[in-house]
């Protein structure tokens, strides 16, 4: 089963369909024990880094989330999701993040902002996201990104602006700055991977 968490912050819909289009139950929900049990737990997130923080750590989402790495149980974090896996957000008042991967989230040195629309991905050779999908296109809606390289990590790159991670790999922790379930068939393709993994 994969777990589609609601902390009160992510496109839940969309997700949910997306991941279920793989043949595996897929749900959305707030249950704690529900998301620790699951197989594969998808952490989306929109809007201001900050607000998903506070929103995360109401709901019991920090300590779900290290109990599943401590666990070595898969996760996957999306857009928002994936930059409060960094140990911090400067956007507005700045917040800390949950650490996972150590940089900050910065905003994109670019003259239009936000960025949004279909743009390459440069994959990581070793990736298990990108398997099949090399150099390939996907959807971007984001003003902020995290921009130095994490090390014993599988990176892969976008550059707008300025050169930004689109996706980090590293153990059970997958994250991505774009949204796959918004990019038609490579994010279909994407997910399947992801969720093959599992």
């Amino acid at each position: 089963m994969i777990a589609i968490f609601d902390y009160g912050s992510g496109n839940l819909r969309s997700a949910s369909r997306a991941f279920a289009l793989t043949g595996h139950e897929t749900v959305v929900t707030s249950d704690l024990a529900v998301c620790l049990a699951s197989d594969g737990l998808v952490v989306p997130g929109v809007g201001a880094y900050s607000a998903c923080m506070e929103q995360l750590i109401n709901a019991g989402g920090e300590v779900l989330i290290q109990e599943r790495i401590a666990s070595e149980k898969p996760i996957i974090g999306i857009c928002v999701g994936m930059q409060i896996f960094f140990t911090h957000g400067i956007e507005k008042a700045g917040h800390a993040g949950l650490g996972i991967f150590d940089g900050e989230v910065s905003q994109l040195d670019a003259k239009i902002l936000p960025h949004i629309g279909w743009n390459n991905v440069v994959a990581d050779p070793a990736s298990k996201l990108f398997r099949g999908l090399a150099n390939e296109q996907f959807y971007f809606v984001h003003s902020y990104a995290a921009k130095r390289a994490i090390p014993d990590s599988m990176t892969s790159w976008c550059e707008y602006g300025e050169p930004f991670l689109a996706a980090v790999e590293r153990g059970p922790v997958s994250a991505v700055q774009f949204h796959p379930e918004k990019s038609g068939a490579v994010g279909a393709k994407l997910i399947a991977n992801w969720v093959e993994s599992l």
